[in-house]
């Protein structure tokens, strides 16, 4: 008997439709990938993903934010944010500095770069949002962020 072969108990069949139809997680996973799928397409001509768009838009501020408040903003550890802002400081895109007040926080600012890229990167993004916005009711969608909101 190959280890292919072997039967091992574990839930019914009819468990796992259920969860593949129930499931809340997976749904918001399937639907999140491929919405960032279009997102990434519609960002390509300015070499930006939708994560990348995402954090540079966090910080189109009055002022710089602290690296914390960003993190927060796009529920990310700081580990994970620190490797996202590698390739767009790189870029020359932005710049990370030490915060005035407090010499352990950072501070995250666009440069003029930066902020010229944004204002090409808008209406792609726009482009976007449009795309995906037409797959979903329009009364439904003010109540799909909404619910969005308030699971995050």
């Amino acid at each position: 008997m190959s280890k292919v072969d072997v039967i091992r108990p574990g839930p019914p069949f009819e468990t796992t439709l259920m969860v593949r139809d129930n499931c809340l997680c997976l749904h918001l996973q399937r639907a999140a990938r491929a919405i960032a799928r279009r997102f990434d397409e519609a960002l390509r001509p300015v070499g930006l993903t939708n994560g990348q768009f995402s954090l540079l838009m966090s910080l189109n501020r009055p002022e710089p934010p602290l690296m914390k408040d960003v993190a927060s903003l796009l529920a990310m550890d700081r580990t994970t944010l620190t490797a996202s802002l590698k390739p767009l400081e790189r870029r020359g895109l932005l710049v990370v500095s030490i915060d005035a007040n407090d010499k352990r926080g950072r501070r995250l600012a666009l440069t003029e770069e930066g902020l010229a890229l944004l204002v090409e990167a808008v209406p792609l993004w726009n482009k976007g949002q449009a795309e995906n916005i037409r797959m979903v009711s329009k009364p439904e969608i003010e109540k799909l962020l909404a619910d969005l909101v308030a699971l995050s």
